[in-house]
């Protein structure tokens, strides 16, 4: 028999694995553009610490084990700013990465107030923006990281999170 993943909202004993798994998750994004210093790999575990203490996190799970995460931060004028979105290249492609992305805007949404959302993915991240938008995100504009890479920007206003849920 097998185990289900759950999501549940993360612990301060889970910034180790959401460390370790958004340092392996995001290898194939720096792959993509030939970048090794985006920011998920060069993300602190103090910092992945203070996340988890602050912001609006989520992790999936198998067992014991944490198989994918996303975190949410509310901006001062309502707008969720969603990001750090993995999951166990095991486990891509089972509907995890959804079910991470709706706990999260319904947490943001329903907790802590958020009136859109706002998330962003390289360009090249075909992947990453077919799942975004078959959620509902639409592109707003592009922007470029700190590291370098262009990103596509994405919205959806917070009262949409029930429709995609």
């Amino acid at each position: 028999m097998g185990m289900s993943v759950t999501i549940s909202v993360a612990t301060e004993q889970d910034a180790e694995q959401i460390f370790r798994l958004q340092y392996l998750c995001f290898q194939s994004e720096a792959a993509l553009y030939g970048n090794y210093r985006i920011d998920p790999l060069v993300q602190s575990l103090d910092s992945v610490r203070a996340e988890v203490a602050t912001d609006c996190v989520f992790v999936a799970r198998l067992g014991d084990e944490v198989v994918g995460s996303v975190r949410g931060a509310l901006d001062a004028d309502g707008t969720a700013a969603i990001g750090k979105l993995c999951v166990h290249p095991r486990l891509q492609g089972h509907g995890i990465g959804a079910r991470l992305l709706r706990a999260a805007e319904s947490a943001l949404a329903e907790e802590r107030g958020a009136t859109r959302f706002r998330l962003s993915a390289g360009h090249r991240s075909e992947g990453n923006l077919r799942l975004y938008r078959r959620v509902g995100y639409e592109t707003v504009g592009t922007s470029q990281g700190q590291d370098g890479v262009p990103m596509v920007v994405l919205e959806k206003p917070a009262e949409a999170y029930a429709a995609t849920a």
